[in-house]
């Protein structure tokens, strides 16, 4: 199993004057783990709860492994949706998986054992009397031991502590090496996800800002800094996402291709070169003056 694929082509969606999605053309590749990224509102749940056929689009068209999944229930039995609430009836943990066993062909009862006992989530308390960690943690039980050939996780995370979101991490990129499928992660803690991703996707109020190679997109994010003139002078005509000054000095935050001599130029000009994390490039590419508009723009 590769997993499905996920192809979005002018996807609208709009709650009466609200515009959630405008015209989102992008594809989730089969059998990778991709980032869905995007602030507070810029619309990572609801293009998820769309993919997923909990809501239809207003305009375009979503198809996941080549069909629609609108009353589609061969494509709805390969996608399981997660998000951070677990979504999950409240019943006792123990249920839960047996629901899970039961709604799900692909479903691990070995995985979600294990893993309960990872998380240490009490097989006979009520859902509803869980922690908003515990149930963080039986949600990505749910999605991890589900293995379905698409896999949607909604923050799933953001509830948790520190060890038990790096447990979730470390669980579920092993479980994808040995059963490989198409994950979705949309998450604000970009910084701990980095390393699992393969492709990225950036909404902007419900636009698409971004999408690349997680490797490619980190390429092209880099951070110079020298004498304010020199940096000025080495940015040319690039994109520039944020500059600072002090006194003489300038630290300027770059986007896009400065081409194969962009080492040879710096260190010609006595300019420093870094590369940009992919959660500070998230940031400046995302900050609201006009990011609506652009993939970065001078500030």
């Amino acid at each position: 199993m590769t997993g499905f694929g996920v192809e979005l082509r002018d996807v609208s969606v709009r709650f009466g004057a609200t515009v959630a999605l405008g015209g989102v053309t992008a594809a989730f590749l089969p059998g990778a783990i991709s980032g869905l990224l995007g602030r507070n509102g810029s619309g990572k749940t609801t293009l998820l709860s769309t993919i997923a056929a909990f809501r239809r689009p207003s305009g375009g068209s979503v198809r996941v492994d080549g069909e629609a999944p609108w009353e589609n229930p061969r494509v709805l039995a390969g996608i399981a949706l997660v998000r951070e609430a677990g979504d999950v009836p409240d019943v006792r943990v123990g249920e839960v998986l047996r629901y899970g066993a039961a709604m799900r062909s692909t479903w691990s009862g070995e995985v979600a054992e294990r893993l309960l006992a990872r998380f240490d989530l009490p097989r006979r308390k009520r859902v509803e009397h869980l922690s908003r960690g515990q149930r963080g943690a039986l949600a990505a039980v749910v999605g991890i031991a589900s293995r379905a050939p698409l896999t949607l996780l909604d923050e799933v995370t953001l509830g948790m502590d520190a060890p038990a979101r790096y447990a979730c991490y470390d669980e579920l990129l092993a479980d994808y090496l040995a059963h490989p499928r198409t994950v979705v992660l949309a998450s604000h803690l970009i910084e701990e996800v980095d390393r699992l991703l393969e492709h990225v996707i950036v909404l902007d109020r419900g636009r698409v800002l971004v999408a690349d190679e997680a490797d490619a997109l980190r390429a092209r994010g880099v951070r110079v800094s020298g004498e304010a003139e020199r940096v000025d002078a080495f940015v040319g005509d690039a994109r520039v996402l944020r500059r600072e000054t002090l006194g003489r000095s300038a630290v300027v935050t770059l986007y896009g291709d400065l081409g194969s001599d962009a080492r040879a130029r710096a260190r010609e000009k006595e300019i420093e070169m870094h590369p940009l994390p992919l959660q500070d490039l998230f940031v400046d590419l995302t900050d609201r003056p006009g990011s609506a508009d652009r993939p970065g723009g001078a500030r």
